[in-house]
């Protein structure tokens, strides 16, 4: 975020890969990239979630197989033209979001918060009309670094043993490697070797060390330091997120009393959001920002407890023009939205899988 444009008011900041886009980017990318690089990128994601979550590898967080994945990117030719022309390319919009994302800057200093690499944040700001200087995502440069043909021999070499090796399972409940079966202890020795010791030494191992996706404390600490220069109390901040990397401000913005909002959200974002919202079409968004920049947060869960086009319409909380938008795009049952609390929460995730599935395709497990 180079620049910030005050707007009075409330502060409305999405995510973007599930609320906005249907990608997963990186993934996407290595597929098309590498040799077996959808094997390779699930084998990473394993390996950073363990890193991040079992055996809490200092400096390792949830986001970060962005930047583990990258020596490999680059030994197989991605450059940054080749990654804008791919993120332009294969981009897929959740349908409402572009109309979503203008009507959001209409009403509130608007921002986007991404793990993404910048390339595919900028691609997306400029399907959806929205100002890249007001988002905040993974800097990249691909070009400034050179590597030799032994570095890229070296790299593709590593990455197809990585292929061959068997996916990290991590039983349910696991808190340590101590957990995990003597078999995944031997793979995950061998990675902590390839990544911690053998590809140190290279070039291209700057881009694992001064990367920095940005992952759930970098999107927690600015969205504070955004209401802050806004001098906007976080209370009047909506947050709308979907994944493990915004569950750490989605809690933020839930105990300051804010409105946190997991759409199509995993188990991990649902669990830190005090709405959740199950829809294939972004005008739910529209709708919940509205009636946020109009009563804020407890104004959006009064008008929840009689989630229904009549019972909007009655609120007088939503414009007629949006309710019309609402009604022509769902012509039946509206979607599920619900305050989230250990009744709702089943029947929530299990609605949210399915969504997430329909539009972004099965999820890495």
């Amino acid at each position: 975020m180079d620049e910030v444009f005050p707007f009075e008011g409330k502060v409305f900041v999405s995510d973007l890969q599930g609320p906005v886009t249907a990608n997963d980017n990186a993934r996407e990318l290595t597929a098309s990239l590498v040799e077996n690089g959808e094997r390779l990128f699930q084998a990473v994601r394993r390996y950073e979630r363990v890193l991040a979550n079992i055996s809490r590898k200092e400096g390792v967080k949830p986001g970060d197989s962005l930047r583990l994945i990258l020596p490999f990117l680059r030994a197989f030719g991605a450059t940054d033209s080749s990654l804008l022309r791919f993120s332009k390319d294969s981009m897929r919009i959740v349908p409402g979001a572009d109309k979503t994302m203008r009507f959001v800057q209409e009403l509130m200093s608007s921002f986007i918060f991404s793990t993404s690499y910048e390339h595919y944040v900028g691609a997306a700001c400029d399907r959806i009309g929205f100002p890249f200087e007001n988002t905040f995502c993974t800097r990249l440069s691909m070009d400034t670094l050179e590597i030799e043909e032994w570095e890229v021999e070296t790299l593709r070499n590593l990455a197809k043993e990585i292929v061959r090796l068997p996916l990290l399972e991590v039983p349910e409940g696991a808190t340590s490697v101590r957990d995990m079966s003597p078999d995944d202890r031997l793979v995950l020795r061998r990675l902590d070797e390839i990544f911690w010791t053998e590809m140190t030494d290279m070039a291209s191992y700057q881009l694992v060390s001064q990367v920095n996706p940005v992952g759930g404390d970098e999107k927690a600490t600015s969205v504070v330091e955004i209401c802050k220069r806004l001098s906007v109390p976080l209370e009047d901040c909506m947050y709308v997120g979907d994944g493990e990397t915004d569950n750490r401000v989605l809690q933020v913005v839930r105990r300051s009393g804010g409105l946190s909002v997991a759409f199509n959200g995993d188990l991990s974002a649902l669990r830190e959001a005090e709405v959740g919202v199950v829809s294939e079409n972004s005008i739910v968004t529209s709708v919940l920002a509205e009636l946020f920049h109009r009563g804020g947060r407890d104004g959006t869960l009064e008008a929840l407890e009689d989630w229904s086009l009549e019972g909007l319409r009655e609120s007088g909380a939503v414009h007629e023009y949006l309710l019309r938008e609402f009604s022509r795009t769902f012509p039946g049952n509206v979607p599920m939205v619900r305050r989230l609390d250990k009744d709702s929460l089943p029947a929530l995730f299990k609605a949210s899988a399915t969504m997430r599935e329909k539009l972004r395709g099965p999820a890495l497990l």
